[in-house]
């Protein structure tokens, strides 16, 4: 399968020649099934990959596409969503990729939250010491980051109460 010409392209990161068709191709290889994606379409364009999204699909891996402006954090409704998508690729033991543009901040974060999620146990430093021993220092980039890992059960159990009475209320 080859993709369009304007995919072909390949870019220089950290003086190592990038060449898209050929990642997508390993990650393939790997058997990765689902990737989650935080980069912006703004990001893809700029970091000239405009087509990233659809050359996934192309090789058949499942897109999910949630975008978080750089540095900053998800809307609580959205990482639920992005929860609950992630824990459904656990439940089916799918090979699952998450990734923004560096992989530290908001991919660690959403990783971070993934942990909360998932455990009781887990608490925010907890899942902050895990990623910073896992991607290194520079995991959860931001103090935004930070303090929302902090905040992200409370405000997942109020947005999960909120949503489950206007589902009853109309069902009623």
């Amino acid at each position: 399968m080859k993709p369009p010409s304007s995919m072909q392209r390949s870019c220089k990161f950290k003086d190592v020649r990038r060449n898209i068709q050929k990642d997508t191709e390993e990650l393939k290889s790997h058997g990765i099934q689902d990737i989650f994606v935080f980069c912006t379409r703004g990001e893809l364009s700029k970091y000239r990959v405009p087509n990233l999204l659809d050359l996934y699909h192309q090789y058949g891996i499942i897109t999910h596409h949630h975008p978080i402006p750089h540095g900053g954090t998800p809307d609580v409704a959205s990482c639920c969503e992005i929860m609950e998508e992630l824990a459904i690729c656990l439940k089916n033991n799918r090979k699952t990729l998450i990734h923004c543009y560096g992989g530290l901040g908001r991919s660690c974060l959403v990783a971070a939250c993934l942990l909360l999620y998932l455990s009781d146990t887990v608490s925010p430093q907890q899942a902050i010491d895990s990623l910073r021993g896992l991607r290194g220092s520079g995991a959860i980039q931001t103090i935004k980051q930070y303090n929302y890992l902090h905040e992200f059960r409370e405000k997942l159990a109020a947005h999960l109460s909120s949503r489950d009475s206007r589902s009853r209320s109309v069902s009623r």
